[in-house]
């Protein structure tokens, strides 16, 4: 396996950049395409997606990636998020936010594998809307609990567009 120790970016911002392809990869393979959030990320977006649907919804994504998702006793999927990501991602605005988290294999040699016939990126991501949940008391962060079934693949890319653009999802 791919192994370096002289590697410009820490394993956080592996995480982070894989993140950040899962969802590209994802939402082009949806038919839509993807800009970077504006800078500096002072709202916690870090992408925008965008549909070509009559009223052209898009989508503004919070992206996360951890090794360590594991479920709770009701069964969701428990996620600690910053406090202020949180605060961010709970108000209500005209375009839709969206928590994405990408969940990793723990062995990083697991991440990412490369073939002839297949690039891998192991596991999955999982989106959540936070919009309208009540205000934190936390200091730090907040667990937010994703339920299983909420896969950011090409199906969901359509359906919260769909939503986007009805003005079910705020």
């Amino acid at each position: 396996m791919f192994s370096r120790p002289d590697t410009l970016l820490t394993r956080a911002d592996r995480q982070e950049l894989l993140s950040m392809a899962y969802v590209e990869a994802v939402a082009t393979q949806a038919g839509c395409t993807v800009a970077k959030g504006a800078y500096p990320d002072r709202e916690s977006v870090d992408v925008q997606i965008r549909a070509n649907r009559r009223m052209r919804p898009c989508l503004d994504v919070q992206l996360k990636a951890t090794t360590t998702l594991d479920p709770g006793k009701d069964g969701n999927l428990v996620f600690p998020l910053k406090v202020k990501n949180y605060e961010d991602l709970r108000v209500r605005t005209l375009v839709p936010r969206l928590l994405v988290v990408l969940h990793l294999p723990k062995d990083e040699q697991q991440w990412l594998t490369v073939e002839p016939t297949q690039l891998v990126l192991r596991k999955c991501a999982y989106w959540f809307a936070l919009t309208g949940f009540p205000a934190s008391e936390n200091k730090e962060t907040v667990s937010v609990r994703i339920p299983p079934e909420n896969i950011f693949d090409m199906e969901a890319v359509d359906e919260l567009m769909r939503q986007a653009e009805s003005g079910a999802l705020r």
